[in-house]
């Protein structure tokens, strides 16, 4: 009999362990989730601000053909064209960002 007593404890502690164990594996897995959503935030964050670098340095080359005062009527008609694109795309994205917030 003491033997089969001798096992009984030994399957109650070793599932003790075991559910120790899964509290503690929970734990780091919520850890992970933190922390993987943080990068996500990071990553969203730095390619906003890549974006918006991208937009400035096109922003930039228009404004300097433009300064050069050797630009047609055909370019300026396309670099309107081009802008009124970009500003479609934002408003695309703002009205995205502004669904995933709901």
């Amino acid at each position: 009999m003491a033997s089969v007593a001798a096992q009984l404890a030994n399957v109650v502690d070793n599932t003790r362990k075991l559910l120790d164990l899964c509290a503690s594996l929970q734990e780091e897995n919520d850890m992970l989730k933190l922390e993987v959503q943080s990068l996500k935030v990071a990553f969203d964050t730095s390619s906003d601000k890549n974006k918006q670098l991208e937009e400035k340095l096109k922003a930039l080359a228009v404004a300097r053909s433009l300064d050069e005062g050797k630009v047609d009527e055909a370019v300026i008609n396309e670099k309107i064209l081009d802008t009124k694109q970009k500003i479609n795309d934002f408003v695309r994205e703002i009205d995205k960002c502004i669904e995933l917030l709901r």
